[in-house]
Parts: structure tokens; C-alpha cells; sequence
């Protein structure tokens, strides 16, 4: 069974994932994340972080892993 829920809080949090790598390497300019290091780092463990919070809501699996 799907979660919807579950779904649209990993595709929030690879949206905002994307975000802040872009920011973090200076593409997207204008708050303190610009051109830092630790964002263009932690952007993209946040997006795949995201990615695997959708995968788990389209398989519909809970927090201890079981349908």
C-alpha cells in the first residue's frame, strides 16, 4: 500500500536536498549557504536521503521495514 504522506515528505527533501547543493557550489545565490562547502555536500545526502524516504512510501513499507 502506498503512502502519500510518506512520498511527499521525500520528494520535499529532495527538492530542498537539490536546493542547497546548488547553493552550496554558488549556482543559486543569496543566503549564507552560498559557495559553502558543507551544503554542497550535504545537499545531495539529503536529496538521496529524500529518494530513499519515496521509495519506501511507494512500497509502502513502515519504520521498522515491514509492510
Amino acid at each position: 500500500m502506498r503512502n502519500p504522506g510518506t512520498i511527499a515528505l521525500g520528494v520535499v527533501a529532495m527538492l530542498f536536498g537539490t536546493l542547497f547543493f546548488f547553493q552550496g557550489i554558488g549556482v543559486v545565490k543569496g543566503s549564507f549557504m552560498t559557495d559553502s562547502n558543507f551544503w554542497a555536500v550535504a545537499g545531495p545526502i539529503i536529496a538521496v536521503a529524500g529518494l530513499v524516504v519515496v521509495v519506501r512510501g511507494v512500497r509502502g513499507q513502515g519504520p521498522s521495514g515491514t509492510s
